[in-house]
């Protein structure tokens, strides 16, 4: 079959023809502009990813450093309580020593420590155990207590004080 075709007809098949290569080079423009776009974007989503990822590794490492101090102020703090509960424990056994200790008396002869004794009474039978009588361990109002044979004096006052010396 052969088909005649007029000029007028080849005309127009012409201008359709370069119609649609003109949409066809619009199509092609547009999708490569889309797809360069697309390329952008998933570029940009990457990045973005990849410093969430770094974000989050080192929100990690921060939150295994944390807790690494975390467990170390804990083990402090059970170290500091149990500290001070042995400390509250010798507190109170210095207490009870220190009650004890409120009516101790020393026993001097001529100004040296003889004897250390909880109380008075104690101290006069001390004494008494060498012969000296009642009243036998006062010293003479004016006279030092080197000077006095036997002396009875609270504990507290022959403390060591600042320096070593006796109070």
């Amino acid at each position: 079959m052969i088909r005649l075709i007029t000029c007028t007809h080849l005309a127009a098949l012409r201008q359709d023809a370069a119609r649609a290569r003109e949409q066809k080079r619009e199509v092609q423009a547009s999708a490569d502009a889309a797809y360069a776009r697309h390329v952008r974007t998933v570029h940009d989503l990457t990045a973005e990813a990849e410093a969430a990822d770094g974000k989050a590794a080192e929100a990690d490492a921060r939150a295994r450093e944390l807790r690494q101090a975390l467990d170390q102020a804990n083990l402090d703090l059970a170290a500091a309580r149990a500290s001070g509960i042995e400390q509250a424990a010798r507190i109170e056994a210095l207490s009870g020593d220190l009650d004890a200790m409120a009516e101790a008396v020393v026993l001097l002869h001529y100004g040296k420590l003889h004897s250390v004794h909880p109380n008075r009474p104690a101290a006069e039978r001390h004494a008494a155990s060498f012969g000296v009588g009642p009243g036998g361990w006062s010293p003479v109002a004016d006279r030092p207590a080197a000077e006095s044979a036997w002396l009875i004096s609270p504990l507290r006052k022959w403390a060591v004080a600042d320096g070593g010396d006796a109070g």
